[in-house]
């Protein structure tokens, strides 16, 4: 009797010390640039757009959207929202916006 809990408490910790490190992981808190981590923003227009080629966010407020509006036309290409469009549209955007930086609007 006395070896079946000594070989359930050794497989029981054994399983605790392998577990741990999976659950901290699961555990982890988003990347916070900013004042994320004050999780406020200050209006409801203002949103964060990430750019998957570049490995970066993105503001989208009115300054981005008159970019991205005078893009399109440039382009000859009807308005749509950019969350709506599909990745190769996004991505021809954001390599062109990164191509042309707003030099007033911290670079962007």
């Amino acid at each position: 009797m006395h070896r079946g809990y000594q070989y359930f408490l050794s497989s029981f910790f054994l399983t605790a010390a392998l577990a741990a490190p999976s659950a901290m992981s699961a555990a982890t808190r988003p990347q916070d640039n900013g004042r994320q981590e004050d999780n406020h923003r200050d209006d409801k227009d203002h949103n964060r757009v990430y750019d998957r080629d570049h490995k970066d966010y993105h503001n989208w407020d009115d300054n981005e959207d008159r970019v991205y509006r005078g893009y399109l036309e440039s382009n000859h290409k009807a308005y749509r929202p950019i969350a709506e469009t599909n990745r190769k549209t996004q991505k021809a955007y954001w390599n062109w916006r990164h191509s042309h930086p707003d030099h007033d609007h911290n670079g962007r």
